[in-house]
């Protein structure tokens, strides 16, 4: 297969598609909508992992996991969080195959196996766990309950896209119980500003922080908070949402507990979680025409040493100071690959490497040790520079550094270059066509006019930003009075 990518310009969609898959991220499976997640593209989810779990313990919560299974009637228990998700479930009704008496070598359903309740696949959590939550919860002093599971969901999606919708994905979702309203919401702000410092400190990926309207909230939630990014295409992508679900679960499922005046209560809650969708965010965020570009704080190798030899006499003597060189960055906490393969010239572990992404490559050969240097290229500006040999630590240790900032750096004038304000429906609709991008208008605050705008644009409200300022003026749909202007976008 050709390593040649479609450009951007092209056709972003196709670029996407293929950049995935070239790079070895993920490919389509055998099951509609699912993935494969591939050993390049899990290293990757496994840093994302490592640092929210680690950020997710800081702030106090624990880690447990709950079935894959919901019973039906628990799943309905809810009622807006179960019509919210009902067109996207599976659904199991039965527990056991047959061989099939009229195609012998084939199976079919046990007509005599089917379960007294259907079960639901999850699609998402809070009905299992509120329901066990209701065992765990007699007292103020059994609160707060703060638990996340990393687990996967099912959503039976029609139109899929590898990392940004699929039927299955991997994500965290984290379920609390609160003795008041006020420490409820304290927690889903909480924990929406730990989606964004990780979304800007590790994915080096500008977010807005807002509220969802009324018609875009989680199904069963009281508000929902958000984050959202800017792709380079002028589409926003939802990257992490954090849910304060009110006392709704709680009556659903009856999970009361006795406060400190002794009278019986309903708990608070909040759902919060993010998913492979992030992949999507970080590939559609920083890569380019030449392949994938991550920031060093994800990059499963941030340096990649390639030997460049005629002979295995030089073979051996540019080893032993690559090896040296790695141990001393290892050293220094900065992952390396050595790539010693000998199935592969120069050219192609280049090609491979900037292909996937790797934020530094250092090329050593025997000039280089005649010279005491070695040559480090970048993959965020593809400049490359000599290093003197005793200065290779620092250097890198500097420029990786300087990778992250600037690429943060990059995606922040892109995203503030893309909002624009606009005061009239012909206006927004020639950002939309023209620029693309966040677009900052006024509404009058109605889900009629926010579903008309859709229909006519397709952009949606992303959000309704958090540090908004008030500013009387009037809907760029209706020309009724507003309080301030939202951020609209077609969006992921």
């Amino acid at each position: 297969m050709s390593k040649k990518l479609t450009t951007r310009a092209e056709d972003y969609s196709k670029w996407y598609n293929e950049l995935v898959v070239k790079a070895d991220l993920a490919e389509n499976s055998a099951v509609r909508g699912c993935m494969v997640i591939k050993p390049y593209g899990y290293a990757i989810w496994e840093k994302m992992q490592a640092e929210l779990d680690r950020m997710f313990k800081e702030t106090g919560h624990q880690n447990a996991y709950f079935p894959l299974f919901v019973p039906k009637s628990l799943f309905e228990a809810e009622e807006k969080n179960a019509e919210g998700f009902a067109k996207e479930c599976a659904i199991v009704t039965h527990y056991r195959l047959q061989t099939d008496p009229d195609k012998p070598g084939k199976l079919r359903v046990d007509p005599d196996a089917k379960l007294e309740e259907e079960l639901i696949v999850r699609p998402t959590s809070e009905a299992i766990i509120w329901n066990t939550y209701r065992n765990w919860i007699q007292s103020y002093r059994d609160l707060p309950i703060l638990i996340n599971q990393w687990a996967n969901v099912v959503r039976w999606e029609m139109r899929t896209r590898l990392f940004l919708r699929t039927a299955e994905f991997l994500w965290q979702e984290g379920h609390t119980a609160h003795e008041t309203k006020s420490e409820a919401m304290a927690e889903a702000k909480l924990m929406n500003n730990v989606y964004a410092t990780f979304a800007e400190n590790f994915m080096a990926m500008p977010v807005i922080q807002g509220l969802k309207t009324e018609s875009e909230r989680f199904a069963g939630a009281e508000e929902t908070f958000c984050i959202e990014a800017l792709m380079q295409d002028g589409k926003a992508l939802q990257a992490g949402t954090s849910h304060f679900l009110g006392q709704n679960f709680a009556k659903a499922f009856d999970v009361k507990f006795a406060n400190k005046e002794g009278k019986q209560d309903y708990v608070w809650a909040t759902s919060w979680g993010v998913s492979t969708r992030l992949m999507g965010a970080l590939i559609m965020t920083h890569s380019d025409d030449f392949g994938l570009v991550l920031p060093p704080s994800l990059a499963p190798n941030q340096v990649v040493i390639v030997p460049i030899y005629k002979n295995e006499e030089d073979f051996t003597v540019i080893s032993e100071v690559a090896n040296k060189i790695a141990s001393e960055l290892k050293g220094k906490g900065i992952s390396v690959k050595y790539d010693n393969r000998d199935t592969q010239r120069p050219g192609a572990k280049f090609a491979q490497h900037e292909l996937q992404g790797v934020p530094l490559r250092v090329a050593i050969g025997p000039k280089d040790l005649e010279n005491g240097t070695v040559e480090i290229a970048r993959r965020d500006t593809l400049t490359k520079e000599i290093v003197a040999m005793d200065a290779i630590s620092s250097t890198i240790e500097n420029l990786l550094e300087e990778i992250q900032e600037n690429l943060f750096n990059k995606a922040l004038n892109f995203r503030d270059n893309h909002i624009t304000e606009v005061n009239s429906f012909d206006e927004f609709k020639s950002v939309l066509e023209n620029k693309g991008g966040f677009v900052s208008a006024h509404w009058d605050g109605t889900n009629e006019t926010e579903e008309k705008i859709k229909e006519q644009t397709k952009a949606t409200i992303r959000c309704i930003p958090l540090d908004i300022s008030q500013e009387v003026g009037v809907c760029v749909f209706s020309g009724k009075p507003s309080k301030h202007r939202v951020l609209f976008a077609k969006a992921y």
